[in-house]
């Protein structure tokens, strides 16, 4: 993985340790990050991934230490640093050094983490439904993109590759469906689409939002509503969108073959329009 990490003032090699085993990041969780993506010369949607990294860090009661403009033209500094069109993971993070269990919010730190990373296949990908949920605002801060979050996530994932799935259809608490183990999850239906509306379970996404826009653009009906399994079981399509992949057809969901279809391939086309023009 050929990368580069900002921290303390300079950029490092990115496979060099910035963390101490007794940060309080390392083993008590205090740690928040984004993501975002830079691929054939463009980074969409930047500037709202690095205004996000600061809220998931005031969430954790951690102090930003960088204003969002500065990570988002840090972020266009390293990716210069890669030959152009490099597809690239952009990863601000912040966590607290000090604090025993609740974070220091005085010993925030910063880094910002860039390696490549190709996209993942437009074929898709197969799904299954997993044991595993995703937790309310109660029980873990699900208002921001917190690490701590991603071992629950990670067991949906290992339950699904074990049962020979790429991915994992997550529930929310009450037993509606929530997202995919690691993006946000759309059906079609008769030419509608609809996807789960934000709960307090799992982040209204930044690719999420974008798709949704582009679609209703486009005189697409959209849904923000409860999608059940039954709904899952009856589609005509489902897909995702994350920014990892931004936008992927399911292929196959708990054993029933699906056919990337029409409304999954003109997302996925206006996103890359919109990508190219932003």
């Amino acid at each position: 993985m050929a990368g580069q990490i900002w921290f303390d003032g300079s950029w490092r090699d990115g496979s060099e340790p910035i963390l101490s085993a007794n940060s309080n990041g390392v083993w008590l969780a205090s740690t928040v990050f984004d993501g975002a993506r830079a691929f054939e010369g463009v980074a969409p949607d930047l500037d709202l991934h690095c205004q996000r990294t600061n809220r998931s860090a005031a969430a954790l009661d951690l102090e930003p230490t960088m204003s969002w403009q500065e990570i988002y033209d840090l972020a266009w500094e390293g990716i210069g640093k890669f030959p152009s069109g490099t597809p690239l993971y952009i990863k601000p993070i912040y966590w607290a050094d000090e604090g025993f269990v609740a974070p220091n919010p005085e010993t925030t730190r910063f880094a910002l983490s860039l390696y490549e990373s190709p996209l993942p296949p437009a074929s898709g990908f197969t799904a299954m439904l997993s044991r595993f949920r995703r937790p309310s605002i109660e029980f873990a801060p699900t208002d921001a993109k917190a690490a701590c979050l991603y071992p629950n996530a990670a067991r949906a994932l290992t339950e699904a590759k074990k049962a020979g799935f790429d991915n994992a259809v997550m529930l929310d608490p009450l037993g509606n469906v929530a997202e995919f183990a690691t993006a946000n999850l759309f059906i079609a239906k008769d030419g509608v689409v609809s996807t789960p509306a934000p709960n307090g379970c799992f982040l209204n996404g930044i690719t999420r939002q974008r798709v949704i826009q582009l679609l209703r653009d486009k005189d697409v009906t959209v849904l923000e509503r409860q999608v059940t399994v039954q709904d899952l079981e009856d589609a005509d399509e489902i897909f995702n969108t994350g920014n990892y992949g931004k936008v992927m057809p399911v292929t196959n969901f708990g054993g029933r073959e699906l056919q990337p279809g029409p409304i999954a391939q003109l997302a996925r086309e206006l996103y890359w329009e919109f990508a190219h023009k932003s």
